[in-house]
């Protein structure tokens, strides 16, 4: 068996599963960009999101200067291509981390690249409670915040749960883009060490590994979804 991996796939091999360019630095690199970036640009998109919705015209707390700010930002940063956003922030992101090239340094266009995606998806799913719900709440004398977590996020856990996911696996994709930067991860090794060499068995078993990821990641949200669902 071993004698016929190393026949059939002889660039994988030679990859290695430790060092600089290995299969196994690769599977990390793809995961701590995923996991970071994803809490970073998941924690800004919520908020844009939380905002377009209590602040929008028919919102618990209409403010228009407001709503324009967010809804101008999200569609701003959606506009730009993330591979051009890439190079355009790199002097930001030098100055957070301090350097414009590697893993850590894909973690900042990352995460402004998956935010304005996850804010508008936020405000659709928000946008789908129950109005007659937020206007009880509202009756009995509940909190702004009361109203903000006890109601539009409690009642749209299940459709959070499922852009959330769509976000995710949107997410993975940009990481094999972010390879232009020195940021590794499996991308980076289906590009960089499969495609451009010519290295068709390295590019199949990074993509491969990339599929699984993200069917991990949907089997993940459609049991959140499922389970948080009130149907």
């Amino acid at each position: 068996m071993t004698k016929w991996f190393s026949n059939t796939f002889p660039n994988v091999v030679y990859q290695g599963w430790t060092g600089d360019t290995g299969w196994w630095t690769s599977i990390v690199q793809t995961f701590y960009m995923t996991f970071w970036s994803a809490i970073f640009g998941g924690i800004l998109g919520l908020i844009f999101g939380i905002g377009l919705i209590i602040t929008a015209p028919n919102g618990i707390a209409p403010n228009k200067l407001l709503f324009w700010f967010f809804d101008k930002i999200v569609s701003v940063f959606r506009a730009v291509p993330f591979i051009i956003l890439l190079a355009f922030i790199a002097p930001f992101t030098k100055l957070i981390v301090g350097t414009q090239i590697g893993t850590t340094a894909a973690l900042v266009p990352l995460a402004l690249g998956v935010f304005p995606f996850y804010a508008r998806q936020i405000q659709v799913a928000l946008a789908e409670v129950d109005s007659g719900i937020v206007e009880a709440a509202q009756s009995v004398g509940a909190s702004f915040w009361d109203i903000v977590f006890g109601v539009y996020l409690r009642e749209g856990r299940s459709e959070i749960a499922r852009v959330s996911t769509v976000t995710l696996i949107s997410l993975i994709g940009l990481t094999a883009m972010a390879g232009a930067i020195g940021a590794g991860g499996l991308g980076n090794m289906a590009i960089a060490y499969g495609y451009n060499r010519f290295a068709t068995d390295t590019t199949l078993v990074a993509t491969l590994l990339v599929l699984i990821f993200v069917l991990v990641v949907q089997l993940i949200g459609d049991y959140l979804a499922k389970k948080f669902s009130h149907k």
